[in-house]
């Protein structure tokens, strides 16, 4: 008889411990309700009323214990609250304590942290070598304009496709350096950014600027293997390099100004192949990688646009706000006109013509989707632009084999 009644009552006190574990976890669960009428939330179900009115009485019987779990179990939880009740409560804890943890951005893990020193890897960032989009958007310019220079029926200079490959690597590590020594105070303040070496303190400045030399001193060997007159033009280009981080501070259109620096290959490949310029030829190929950058790099100024307006810093983004997709649909139409102007005027064949009108699906597919309000889309859509730029090499490339 003591028996019974002893075993008898470590069960109920099992049941009311288990039934606390219970109450608790759905609490922590299902949030309390709120003042707006239309929310869905458990607590607006009749079920899930009694179901908490009866967590605040003890369970007497094991028959109510288990007659509460049936009005749960339609909802999901049943596994999760008899599995896992104690480790739930503690999961809700972590939840609350996340957004204080996430303060500090972390670096993404790359290739750059498996292969390269501890020392190097800080330059590497510096130099975006772990984003190589940066270096497809500057190369494509310069393939298109010498793949467009080569000899009709016969393939580019693939010695100049090296050379200018190589510089494009390093012109554009070159000017994000620039751009990271100028910006850094600005970088610290906005979210995508302040992880950055500079802006983050890992490299100092006067660091920075060693790099920077380093950079524009192998650059220069490659310049000069090139032809007097694309040495003085390639030389020109710096120019714009250095001052294009100013124009976030002085204009709505920086967009513009990096479509002027970033498609200068466009004119500097064709004159290492012919040694001088076509205007009817390169002048629209270069208007046209100015218009592209227009498109590709307002969607991926959305990015930064709350950074921007808080910080105080400017870009076609803000300039044209909800006008954006129309606006790049003029400068996309603008792009595909001016390629299709250059490549006539070089006597491309039929290839380069259906090549274009994929380039242009690629192009029309960017502006249709993007979504404005989604950092992510607006950075998957902007990294796309290294198949525009193929397509586009590839029709030249066609259409100068088979005129």
């Amino acid at each position: 008889m003591a028996l019974n009644r002893l075993s008898r009552i470590n069960g109920r006190q099992f049941l009311r411990r288990r039934h606390c574990y219970l109450s608790i976890t759905v609490s922590s669960i299902f949030p309390p309700p709120t003042s707006n009428p239309s929310d869905n939330s458990l607590h607006s179900h009749p079920n899930a009323s009694n179901f908490f009115e009866y967590s605040e009485r003890n369970s007497n019987s094991k028959q109510q214990f288990y007659n509460s779990v049936n009005l749960i179990r339609p909802y999901g939880v049943y596994q999760t609250l008899f599995g896992n009740s104690h480790i739930s409560t503690l999961a809700s804890k972590e939840n609350e304590q996340e957004p204080k943890n996430n303060g500090n951005r972390k670096i993404d893990q790359s290739w750059i942290d498996e292969y390269l020193p501890e020392k190097a890897r800080p330059y590497a960032r510096l130099a975006r070598l772990d984003k190589p989009i940066g270096t497809w958007l500057l190369a494509w310019p310069c393939m298109w304009s010498i793949t467009m220079a080569a000899v009709p029926g016969s393939l580019p200079d693939f010695k100049m496709i090296a050379l200018f490959g190589s510089g494009a690597l390093l012109l554009r590590g070159a000017g994000c350096t620039i751009n990271d020594l100028l910006d850094q105070d600005i970088d610290r303040k906005v979210e995508r950014t302040r992880s950055r070496p500079v802006a983050s303190g890992i490299l100092t400045p006067f660091q920075g600027l060693c790099f920077l030399a380093f950079q524009l001193s192998l650059g220069l060997g490659i310049l000069l293997q090139l032809n007097n007159f694309s040495r003085v033009l390639g030389a020109s280009s710096l120019l714009l390099v250095f001052s294009y981080p100013l124009m976030k501070r002085l204009t709505f259109w920086p967009q513009a100004y990096l479509g002027l620096t970033f498609n200068w290959g466009a004119l500097l490949g064709w004159a290492a192949v012919r040694g001088s310029l076509d205007p009817a030829i390169v002048i629209p190929l270069y208007a046209s990688g100015v218009f592209w950058t227009l498109v590709y790099d307002t969607i991926y100024a959305h990015q930064d646009k709350e950074d921007d307006v808080r910080v105080g810093v400017k870009s076609t983004a803000l300039r044209f706000a909800d006008s954006t997709k129309e606006w790049i649909t003029g400068f996309g139409i603008a792009c595909i006109g001016s390629l299709a102007f250059s490549g006539f005027n070089a006597n491309l064949g039929w290839p380069y013509y259906a090549f274009l009108m994929a380039a242009s699906g690629q192009l029309a597919w960017q502006i249709l989707t993007v979504d404005l309000s989604s950092r992510a889309d607006c950075n998957r859509k902007f990294v796309s632009n290294k198949w525009f730029g193929a397509l586009v090499f590839t029709g030249i490339l066609c259409g100068r084999l088979f005129p």
